[in-house]
């Protein structure tokens, strides 16, 4: 019998897969990928009786190579928060689906409490990386964990999460599969920081990142929020998610958008939303993107319906409410 564990590459799925793994060991074929990789489920090639363990990636964008294994006779077990689709959630006997697409939720939140809480410092730096910090500080503080410790957990969740974007393995410092097994040897984050080099690495890129994002200014300011327009470049394809979280940081109350050329023609595009108008997967879904409630991405905005994702953005974060995407 083989296993596969197949997870985002973000913070969020690392951090999901290493509570599992430290508290249920086992050996597993690994299929990952950067975050914008989500489809991932039909690179299983598994058979009656294997088993898969799935994290942190959209059922809507894998609902048909997950019935195919199910109907192949394989068991599985499936941990998300993003929204699932509007179809019924699939049932059947060799599925466990914990699905919970609150704002409040991430993966590593839902791992945390499906094994009743044995990780959870490295269920608050997986929070901290997916831009939930209220949720990982109330978690933190409900274990024990002092102000400077979740500082540092802070820290570093977004720096592994920051990894995680790029266009290709070859903009990032290290792939995700490479730094699960780093990961994985260490009981605690704080472990992981002290042992291993690549952590501190990892901080230091996200930090070089920022500080060139930091010096542009947005290309356009609305009433709803800020969109910045990066150049398709490796420092800027590994800052779009971490200037996204950092603009909705320093302005809660106002969305943000950040576009990025994906060649002549297209954008990609990451969104922030604000806490009181949680919209950001509405908004995506309407130009073939997804994602979760406060934060959503499209992986190709024409740029013919730029106007139209601006248009649509002002009324989603404005004091409209969300809206249906304009017809192309």
């Amino acid at each position: 019998m083989n296993h596969w564990d197949v997870f985002n590459g973000d913070a969020d799925g690392l951090c999901a897969l290493q509570q599992l793994r430290l508290a249920r060991p086992r050996e597993s074929q690994l299929v990952t990928g950067l975050k914008r990789e989500i489809a991932l489920l039909e690179r299983v090639d598994a058979g009656p009786g294997d088993t898969v363990t799935v994290l942190d990636i959209s059922l809507a964008r894998n609902r048909t190579p997950l019935l195919d294994l199910l109907a192949r006779g394989v068991r599985i077990e499936y941990f998300d928060h993003h929204h699932a689709g509007d179809d019924p959630l699939p049932r059947h006997p060799a599925l466990t689906l914990v699905i919970e697409t609150a704002p409040t939720r991430c993966t590593s939140l839902i791992v945390h409490r499906h094994l009743g809480g044995p990780h959870a410092a490295w269920a608050v730096t997986g929070a901290f990386g997916d831009g939930m910090g209220a949720s990982a500080r109330a978690l933190g503080h409900a274990a024990g964990l002092d102000d400077p410790h979740l500082a540092t957990l802070r820290t570093l969740g977004e720096a592994i999460n920051h990894n995680a974007y790029g266009e290709s393995e070859a903009d990032v410092l290290i792939a995700p599969a490479a730094l699960h097994g780093l990961m994985r040897a260490h009981a605690t984050p704080l472990d992981f920081l002290r042992c291993e080099p690549v952590a501190a690495a990892l901080i230091e890129r996200r930090r070089q990142d920022l500080e060139r994002a930091d010096a542009l200014a947005p290309r356009w300011r609305l009433a709803a929020g800020l969109v910045y327009e990066l150049p398709d470049e490796a420092w800027a394809r590994r800052v779009q998610g971490s200037l996204a979280y950092r603009c909705i940081e320093r302005e809660p109350g106002r969305a943000c958008a950040v576009l990025r050329a994906a060649g002549d023609d297209a954008f990609m595009v990451n969104v922030r939303a604000p806490r009181q108008r949680p919209h950001a997967d509405r908004l995506c879904r309407g130009f073939g993107g997804g994602g979760r409630a406060g934060a959503a991405g499209i992986d190709r905005l024409p740029r013919a319906r730029l106007a139209a994702f601006l248009a649509a953005f002002e009324q989603a974060f404005g004091t409209g409410g969300p809206v249906a995407a304009p017809p192309l």
